[in-house]
């Protein structure tokens, strides 16, 4: 049982991909299969497949390298950061944020678009 579920799922991730996985498997919360159906709209993740509580994720490479070459953890169990979509848009540079926001996991475009903010979970690059 870890403190941290979506930190968790985000580093197995992370870590995987510099390993040169092309899968990864991980438990299955309603966070954690948000994150992932967003990191699928955003392109770093392949195909999600959910079977017997497990979540079954195909990371996506291009030229053998992974698309996702890193992701740091924003807020944490002991300081959550939030933002507007000024603050949102206001960013620049080639990263993605991950966002929990009232109408569900987004990434940064996606929250851009619909004008809403919320806890930046992670940014990926």
């Amino acid at each position: 049982m870890t403190n941290y579920p979506i930190g968790d799922f985000l580093t197995r991730i992370r870590n995987a991909a510099l390993a040169r996985r092309h899968e990864v498997v991980v438990d299955s919360t309603n966070l954690i299969r948000l994150s992932a159906k967003a990191l699928e709209r955003a392109g770093f993740v392949q195909d999600v497949k959910e079977a017997k509580g497990k979540l079954s994720l195909a990371i996506c490479y291009r030229r053998k390298k992974p698309i996702m070459l890193g992701i740091k953890l924003i807020s944490k169990p002991g300081l959550r950061i939030y933002a507007s979509a000024d603050d949102i848009e206001a960013r620049r540079g080639p990263e993605t944020l991950l966002i929990s926001t009232p109408k569900g996991v987004l990434v940064s475009k996606e929250a851009i678009k619909q004008r809403t903010g919320g806890e930046v979970l992670a940014k990926i690059w």
